[in-house]
């Protein structure tokens, strides 16, 4: 605790030691580098402060109440390269002009999930950006859905629903899910739990593939999927939106509406969202069971800007129910409809975080705090002993404290502590899934980024992990006392060979500790026994990473090759045994390798006309000569887009084609059967109508254009003889709105 004091005062110092006063501005222009045209309403934006402006008419804009020092800032605009610099704030008023260059295509971002707001080419492993008007078009139910438009990343699914991201062939606490920087905790011992949270009102999704336990610890062995929310409204407006969709085949609706508003030192945002769905048509025209599903959502925002630092809070309230397709359920089902009455996953889950950055000199520190509670029920039916089978809370409370020091100009080097106090409560339902338990969380970790010249950019880190998980004593589970201590490190490099031509390389070694479902569990859990094993060792991970990235003004093309050696893997396994009619899995260890490679690639012939296209592909096989379960298809995409210019009333106008084909799966574990190759059509339209300064955006979406009849190898539903999803055509429309 003597650490975690020395941080708090240190911070608290650093408030009282800045002139709170101070009135540090940036002003300036941005203009067209080709013709000098001022360049109206580009987006001004300063990722460490969470603020930002607009130019204005003549393309001046003006930033107030900075913090002195060196600043990452971000300009953009529809049709010109983002331009992302480090700028120095060292006087009271601070003039810096922009000019920006027009562009097809974006081959540069800044990301946030590689420990600090860095841009893409900074980092020595890719960190994929999912973009809004991807999820707004992509006629996805779900927020798991929207991940697989990054090459190596999957889902499992029982229905549209029920997901489960993969990556790179491993899933559950393999990965980490976080909602703004914070680790979601939710009961993730099983490919039927989906995390809890949704994409409304989302900036992007950030997703790294590979290890990343130096970051976030336990659990990041195969990667980190993070939600970044919506920006505060530019400085000095207020602006809002709804959006709504229609799903043919679910006879779906969704909608959200937000407003949020920014003055110069405050701001302000909100947001609800609906989802409600029946149950799913397949390929042949059937009724998949229980498959429906509704999910309420709430979202706030508030934060407070001044040259010391800002402060932000952030509050996300999700409340679905997910139907069970399960062998019970199914005869119970006499006809379609949206309401959950049996067998349905209950669950509600509360966020409250905050996060912090505070300014002293050359010195940054950051404080975030996070409080999350989670409630899962399982509703049966009234033929069961008890309706309500599992009542659990799990609740957590997490920390993370870091600095940054002031050595170096271009280089950033951290140091910082992270804990989580995290504890799961039975309430009366009678099935106690995983016992009552008690985990405490602490780690200490140092990070830098180094450059060396313009060309060479490497990237070291250090981790020590502490854990110490506590069960209690409960009929047929033998309670556990354990301590866990892991060190994770991770070294890399970029090296820019010229301006279109980049290399990346990287090693790292993670680990996870086992969770409380692979320790504990001992009884019937869906349709099989499961028990678990408490002499499982933590897994370690030892992957190598490497890549190569080309662009020019009509090509980008990205090649990354890896491999994932795991000791100490951690299965379920079925075995001979039997329990009560049920077949027993066990959970066990063994050391595994799974590599593969991905391709993608974007070419824009001509400025109306865009190809894109990736290709996946992933091997994993445990020592003992064994297939891992639940490794997905190899999968070759492709995308067609045609962009003519404005026509009639509508501008942004674009037609797309594309296609998936999904090669056999034949190198399946010994539980599993053989999936069939499939090869699925989607085709859409999308376009805008100005509607004063704002543009009102419809699109039209059709999925599975062929009615293809066909089953994914990670449908959970593929033993029960259920299809994968139909035709769905899905109907779009997003109106903004806005004020000074």
């Amino acid at each position: 605790m003597r650490i975690i004091k020395y941080f708090i005062f240190l911070i608290l110092l650093s408030g009282v030691s800045l002139d709170i006063y101070a009135q540090n501005r940036l002003t300036g222009k941005i203009t067209d580098k080709k013709t000098g045209e001022p360049l109206s309403y580009a987006n001004i934006y300063l990722p460490d402060q969470n603020k930002g402006t607009q130019s204005g008419e003549s393309g001046k804009y003006e930033l107030k109440n900075l913090p002195k020092g060196d600043l990452k800032i971000q300009i953009s605009y529809v049709g010109y390269k983002t331009h992302v610099e480090t700028v120095e704030i060292s006087e009271a008023k601070n003039t810096m002009d922009f000019s920006l260059t027009p562009v097809a295509m974006q081959a540069e971002e800044v990301v946030i999930s590689g420990g600090s707001h860095s841009t893409q080419h900074e980092n020595p492993i890719k960190i994929e950006r999912i973009e809004p008007e991807q999820i707004a078009n992509s006629g996805n139910a779900s927020f798991a859905e929207n991940l697989t438009f990054v090459p190596g990343v999957d889902i499992i699914a029982k229905g549209p629903a029920v997901t489960k991201p993969v990556i790179r062939g491993l899933t559950g606490t393999n990965i980490l899910v976080l909602n703004n920087g914070v680790k979601l905790e939710n009961f993730q011992f099983s490919e039927n739990h989906p995390f809890l949270i949704d994409d409304f009102g989302a900036d992007r999704i950030e997703v790294i593939k590979g290890a990343a336990s130096l970051l976030y610890g336990s659990d990041a062995v195969g990667g980190v999927i993070n939600l970044i929310p919506e920006k505060p409204a530019p400085v000095g407006t207020i602006r809002g939106d709804f959006s709504g969709k229609y799903f043919s085949n679910t006879n779906g609706f969704q909608s959200d509406f937000g407003i949020k508003g920014s003055e110069e030192s405050i701001y302000w945002g909100l947001r609800a969202g609906i989802k409600s769905h029946e149950d799913y048509i397949s390929g042949d025209g059937k009724q998949v069971p229980n498959t429906r599903f509704n999910e309420q959502s709430l979202k706030a925002m508030t934060g407070y800007h001044n040259s010391f630092g800002n402060m932000n809070l952030y509050y996300s309230y999700n409340r679905p129910t997910f139907g069970m397709s399960v062998g019970k359920a199914v005869p119970l089902i006499a006809e379609n409809g949206r309401e959950n009455d049996i067998w349905y996953q209950d669950l509600t889950n509360h966020l409250l975080s905050t996060k912090n950055r505070f300014y002293a000199g050359g010195w940054k520190f950051d404080l975030n705090a996070a409080y999350q509670m989670n409630n899962r029920k399982l509703q049966t039916d009234t033929s069961m002993p008890f309706k309500e089978m599992v009542d659990m809370d799990m609740s957590s409370l997490s920390w993370d404290l870091k600095a940054h020091l002031p050595f170096g100009d271009e280089a950033d080097y951290i140091i910082g502590v992270q804990g989580a106090d995290k504890t799961n409560r039975n309430n009366e339902a009678p099935n106690h899934v995983i016992p009552d338990a008690d985990v405490f969380d602490v780690s200490a970790l140092g990070f830098a980024r180094i450059p060396f010249g313009e060309k060479l950019k490497t990237q070291f880190g250090l981790r020590y992990d502490y854990r110490d998980l506590k069960t209690a004593d409960e009929p047929g589970k033998l309670p556990i006392d354990t301590l866990y201590g892991k060190i994770s490190a991770s070294a890399g490099a970029t090296y820019r060979i010229n301006e279109a031509w980049l290399l990346r390389a990287n090693i790292a070694t993670a680990y996870r500790t086992p969770n409380l479902a692979e320790l504990t569990q001992n009884g019937v859990h869906g349709v099989r026994y499961e028990q678990g094993n408490p002499e499982l060792e933590s897994q370690r991970s030892y992957e190598a990473d490497l890549s190569t990235h080309y662009h020019n003004n009509w090509l980008m093309l990205d090649i990354a090759g890896f491999y994932n050696r795991i000791s100490n893997y951690i299965y379920i396994a079925p075995t001979d045994d039997s329990i009560n009619n049920y077949r027993v899995y066990r959970y066990t260890q063994n050391s595994a390798d799974i590599y593969g490679t991905e391709i993608s690639m974007n070419v824009l012939p001509v400025d109306w006309f865009d190809i894109r296209a990736s290709y996946s592909w992933i091997e994993a096989v445990r020592e003992d000569g064994e297939n891992l379960p639940l490794i997905p298809h190899d999968k070759l995409k492709a995308d067609f887009s045609y962009q003519p210019q404005d026509v009639w009333k509508f501008n942004t106008l674009c037609f797309n084609l594309g296609g998936t084909y999904a090669f056999e799966q034949k190198d399946i574990a010994p539980s599993e059967s053989i999936s069939d190759s499939y090869f699925l059509l989607h085709a859409g339209i999308s376009g805008s109508v100005m509607a004063g300064r704002y543009p009102v955006r419809l699109s039209v979406r059709i999925n599975n254009l062929l009615d293809e009849k066909y089953t994914d190898h990670l449908s959970t539903l593929k033993d029960m003889g259920f299809y994968n999803m139909g035709r769905n055509i899905v109907v779009s429309l997003k109106v903004p709105f806005g004020v000074k």
